[in-house]
């Protein structure tokens, strides 16, 4: 085998994985802090409920340590454990049946004419206006706005950073669903978020 044919060395994750399987439980534990606050994070905004979020948590890990021998490497440990969040989310949501408006699996169509356009252009920065804080307290707000089917593809490619094949896998899509889900929650977040930095604005111009 010539040194470009040899395989990469294993990652750190790779190898903690390997270790917990071997049935390392300290390796686990590490897997779980290094990933838990993502978890969660991704949890609460699907079920937008802090309980339901703490649940699904406990409920991934579990899961995880109970199946780790059927994880093959094929994909990433940490996409191994977004694709069991995003389910248990998903059916925290049907129990609750708090989206009947909207089906979690509601064909999109990708019609730019169903998109939504109201977009206003942002004069200066909102980061010259407003702290860090703040700013991640309005986006986390107007994500959780989003309707379930449009929630989730975002928090998997822009806060996760998944890519497109990995989200529509994880979600049982089409790629051509997730990027035109993708495109109306960024619209969509663009305007709700114009129309709060133009309130606030407002309100700040007011007091002087």
């Amino acid at each position: 085998m010539t040194p470009t044919e040899q395989q990469a060395p294993p990652s750190g994750e790779e190898i903690l994985v390997q270790n917990a399987k071997s049935g390392d439980v300290r390796a686990f534990t590490e897997l779980v802090n290094r990933y838990n606050r993502r978890i969660f994070r991704l949890a609460r905004h699907i079920t937008q409920n802090q309980e339901d979020a703490e649940d699904v948590l406990q409920e991934v890990f579990l899961k995880a340590y109970t199946h780790l021998h059927t994880f093959e490497g094929n994909a990433r440990f940490y996409t191994w454990l977004v694709r069991i969040a995003v389910n248990e989310s998903l059916m925290k949501l049907r129990k609750r049946k708090t989206d009947k408006e909207i089906s979690l699996d509601e064909p999109v169509s990708a019609g730019e004419d169903e998109v939504t356009r109201e977009i206003a252009v942002w004069d200066g920065s909102p980061e010259a206006r407003f702290s860090q804080t703040e700013i991640r307290r309005i986006l986390d707000d107007a994500v959780d706005t989003l309707a379930p089917i449009y929630r989730t593809v975002f928090l998997l490619r822009d806060v996760d950073e998944l890519s497109t094949e990995d989200t529509a896998e994880t979600l049982g899509l089409s790629i051509p669903a997730v990027k035109s889900r993708l495109l109306r929650a960024r619209l969509q977040l663009r305007e709700k978020l114009t129309r709060v930095f133009k309130k606030k604005e407002e309100d700040l111009l007011a007091y002087l």
